[in-house]
């Protein structure tokens, strides 16, 4: 009988045993292609970069990419897509990561994976290399008063759906927090919540940004966001109630980047594209010309 990758018929599992005497990875915890890339970003060690742009959509790769000087890697595998090359001389990776902090679990442990286990011998390495990480995304805003077209960079997120809560070292608390947790009427949703915050080292490059804020990290587009199609979302007054508890705007990745980042060891900034205001029913009049603009304003902060 064969075991599949997930441990398949072996219900025994015994969390000692994933390491050997050795603190060898077993292979049910690490899984690699044939050609020994990580599972899901089809990605070797030498395809990224130490400074990497994380998008939602697979087609924004190539936008953004187009103005590398140069690319020597394009690899893809289902919403994973990646290009890697040179602008002004300095290596850089820009990948998609598909919608959603569960997508998020796969890319930041993945990308960890790249950079600190030896893959071949499957063990972590002994000197710890950081990643710096830029998510460029879209955002709505819950705040009457930010303008739509505009760059938004995150300081602090609350995450709402609930992941970091299955790491047992993960544990995050500042002004921000504590606040929102003081004040938080929701009962069946506060236990779910957890927060992190910028690297205030990236931040100091997107200083001039028109707005920093803090971000809600949703785990789905319709009811989480206040939408109500045939299903009645939580209450109409969700969203007012989060920007008056301090959340600027919302999106549905970077609290689990943030917070990933915190426990690995990497660096992470989110500058997001506000490209609608809920609370005033507005959008924008031209998302694209304002994503243009997003990319654009980003790559010229990353190298200089």
């Amino acid at each position: 009988m064969k075991e599949d990758i997930w441990g398949g018929f072996n219900t025994n599992f015994n969390s000692n045993k994933k390491h050997s005497m050795l603190n060898k990875l077993a292979a049910s915890e690490l899984v690699l292609n044939e050609d020994g890339s990580v599972y899901h970003l089809n990605l070797l060690p030498e395809d990224i970069a130490q400074k990497i742009i994380l998008v939602g959509d697979p087609d924004r790769v190539a936008k953004v990419s187009q103005y590398f000087d140069t690319i020597q890697v394009r690899k893809n595998k289902r919403e994973f897509y990646t290009h890697t090359g040179t602008l002004r001389g300095e290596r850089i990776t820009v990948m998609s990561t598909g919608i959603g902090t569960e997508n998020i679990d796969i890319v930041m442990n993945e990308l960890d994976a790249l950079v600190n286990i030896d893959l071949k011998n499957k063990e972590f390495k002994k000197e710890h290399s950081t990643l710096q990480l830029f998510r460029m995304g879209t955002c709505g805003s819950v705040n009457p008063d930010v303008q739509v077209d505009n760059m938004l960079v995150t300081q602090n997120v609350v995450g709402l759906d609930g992941l970091m809560h299955f790491y047992q070292d993960y544990k995050f608390e500042n002004e921000f927090s504590k606040n929102f947790l003081d004040k938080f009427p929701y009962s069946t949703i506060k236990p779910m919540l957890y927060f992190s915050e910028w690297s205030e080292e990236l931040g100091n490059l997107y200083r001039d940004a028109k707005y920093h804020g803090n971000t809600a990290t949703f785990p789905g587009f319709y009811a989480p966001q206040g939408r109500q199609l045939r299903l009645k979302s939580l209450d109409d007054k969700f969203l007012e109630t989060l920007n008056d508890l301090g959340v600027t705007n919302f999106e549905m990745e970077t609290s689990a980047i943030y917070a990933f980042s915190k426990l690995l060891g990497h660096k992470a900034i989110t500058v997001n594209n506000v490209i609608a205001n809920r609370r005033r029913g507005e959008f924008s009049a031209d998302h694209h010309a304002s994503e243009k603009k997003l990319i654009e304003w980003v790559l010229e902060r990353i190298i200089k």
